[in-house]
């Protein structure tokens, strides 16, 4: 049965899934309706959002080889893949997903970061107004079962990017928290950087 979240709430995944190793973290995403504007009004961008992991360090970012997206699809250690880039959001069930290896991330890192940012933000005059339906889902890799997932509700008008949630390791356990921050970082270098 999967656990639908609040924002804040954390779930542990390794306690009450035994023996889970690969989780794949699903995002998703629609495209709010919009009106053209006029008869000769250029018909508007579509809104490309991308998806990345921040691979941390005792809660900082060490390298910037440890940020896994669309330009740096797998991490060093080869224990997280994003899957690939999504231009338009168009389709059903998950945009962009995201595959970690729990049982075999290195013990230097503690902490995986979801974010999700839209691509040339300021210079297409997009926000996350502008989407709907968004989601970040965790399903055991295993036997394909949603374990949890977290419905982003809120009115984020005017915001570039989101802090979706957080994998994290606790006392030796794989926890996931949904976070579901509105930030105006305009790309994912600037959200990075907020880890440094």
């Amino acid at each position: 049965m999967s656990i639908s979240l609040q924002k804040g709430q954390k779930v542990s995944l390794t306690k009450e899934n035994a023996g889970l190793s690969n989780v794949l973290i699903g995002l998703g995403w629609d495209e709010a309706q919009r009106g053209r504007g006029g008869f000769f009004a250029p018909k508007p961008q579509p809104i490309d959002c991308d998806a990345s992991a921040i691979v941390l360090q005792n809660g900082k970012l060490m390298d910037p080889s440890d940020v896994v997206y669309f330009g740096n699809l797998q991490h060093k250690s080869g224990t997280i893949r994003h899957m690939g880039d999504n231009l338009t959001g168009a389709g059903e069930g998950d945009d962009e997903q995201i595959l970690v290896d729990l049982s075999r991330v290195p013990a230097e890192y503690d902490r995986i970061v979801i974010v999700v940012n839209i691509y040339e933000a300021m210079k297409r005059n997009q926000h996350f107004g502008m989407i709907e339906n968004a989601f970040i889902r965790l399903v055991d890799g295993k036997t394909n079962r949603e374990m949890c997932k977290y419905n982003l509700s809120e009115n984020y008008s005017g915001m570039t990017a989101m802090i979706f949630g957080e994998v994290y390791r606790h006392n030796g356990e794989w926890k996931f928290n949904a976070i579901g921050q509105a930030t105006n970082d305009p790309g994912i270098g600037a959200l990075a950087n907020r880890y440094r």
